[in-house]
């Protein structure tokens, strides 16, 4: 863009280029990756840290019960998927659905959420990559199984025996579906 001075020179005006809002942007930008990254380390921590207990300290027979029995603490692997779904498919589709198709989907999830611009689905993309990395490094480092230890009810009516990376996804799924669709920020408006 050209200006017109007074003696009769053109003079190249260039934009201004305010440096402190960039430098702003920049900063809450490193902020939040390195919020997100500390939480998905957090839960991912939490998780491996309460499965390495419930290995080392809960029987397999015997459930401890707590809170007049409404949570109950029992050791159990799981080869298949929620509520064992595909615990009794040969080794091999194991392995190919609950490992290798799992990662793919987590790596490819991951890649999609980093265009995510509401906080409520980036913060449920996060749970639930977190806890699915976590159960996948018990599916990798337990011959295909992941450790379960925790059990919640009212008398007879119970929940399956799950772990912390379960909640990490199911809270992570929540999220997604409060915040309505995970929007891109190349949206159109409407």
């Amino acid at each position: 863009m050209y200006v017109q001075r007074e003696r009769g020179c053109a003079e190249v005006q260039r934009p201004s280029i305010n440096r402190q809002s960039h430098k702003l942007t920049w900063m809450k930008r490193t902020f939040l990756r390195t919020s997100l990254l500390t939480a998905l380390l957090a839960t991912i921590g939490c998780d491996r840290i309460t499965k390495h207990w419930a290995a080392a300290s809960l029987p397999t027979d015997v459930p401890r019960s707590l809170f007049h029995d409404l949570l109950r603490l029992q050791y159990a692997e799981n080869r298949g998927a929620f509520l064992s779904f595909g615990a009794n498919w040969p080794p091999i589709v194991q392995m190919l659905v609950f490992t290798l198709a799992t990662g793919a989907m987590l790596a490819a999830f991951a890649m999609a959420a980093r265009g995510f611009r509401n906080p409520i689905a980036l913060t449920g993309a996060l749970l639930l990559i977190a806890g699915g990395c976590s159960n996948l490094i018990d599916r990798i480092f337990h011959d295909g199984a992941v450790i379960d230890f925790l059990n919640v009810g009212l008398g007879p009516l119970r929940t399956g025996i799950f772990n912390v990376a379960d909640v990490a996804i199911i809270v992570g799924a929540l999220l997604m579906v409060v915040a309505g669709a995970p929007r891109r920020s190349t949206d159109r408006a409407s």
